[in-house]
C-alpha cells in the first residue's frame, strides 16, 4: 500500500534561513499516512467511530538527508509493506522537486481499543484492507 501527496513549503514552516524546521517532517509524515488511509477507504474517523480502533504513534525514526527550503515543492510518501499483527510499520519519506530525499524514516503505530484505550491486535477490517492493497 503506497500513497504520496505534493505540497509547497509554507513560510511558517521555515526558520530565519528559509529552511524547513525539523519538526515539520513529522507533520509531513502524518499528512501522508492519513491520506493513505483515506485513499484506501479507511479514514481516521471511520476507524475510530465505526471500527472502534485508535492508532497510537509509539515510535518515530527520522533521518534528515537534505534541507527543504522555502519555494520547494515536496512529496511526502507513506508505504505499508507488511500486514500488521500488533503494530503497523509505515515507511515514510519527503522528497523535493529535484528528487532529493529530505527525510526518510519509519513510524510505528499501535492499535488501541477506542473505548478502553487498551492495546489490541490489528482489527480484521484494517488487516483485510491492507492485505487487499499491498500491491498498490
Amino acid at each position: 500500500m503506497h500513497y504520496e501527496v505534493k505540497f509547497p513549503v509554507r513560510y511558517y514552516e521555515t526558520d530565519q534561513m528559509k529552511v524547513v524546521h525539523h519538526s515539520n517532517y513529522i507533520r509531513y509524515f502524518e499528512m501522508a499516512r492519513n491520506g493513505m488511509m483515506e485513499a484506501a477507504g479507511l479514514p481516521v474517523e471511520v476507524c475510530e467511530n465505526e471500527i472502534g480502533v485508535l492508532f497510537a504513534v509509539i515510535g518515530v525514526e527520522c533521518r534528515f538527508k537534505h534541507s527543504a527550503r522555502m519555494g520547494d515543492v515536496l512529496t511526502a510518501t507513506a508505504a505499508v509493506e507488511e500486514i500488521p499483527m500488533a503494530k503497523l510499520h509505515v515507511k515514510q519519506s519527503v522528497v523535493n522537486q529535484r528528487g532529493e530525499v529530505c527525510a526518510e524514516g519509519t513510524v510505528t503505530l499501535a492499535f488501541l481499543d477506542a473505548r478502553t484505550y487498551r492495546p489490541i491486535r490489528c482489527p480484521e477490517p484494517v488487516a483485510r484492507l491492507i492485505e487487499s492493497r499491498m500491491n498498490d
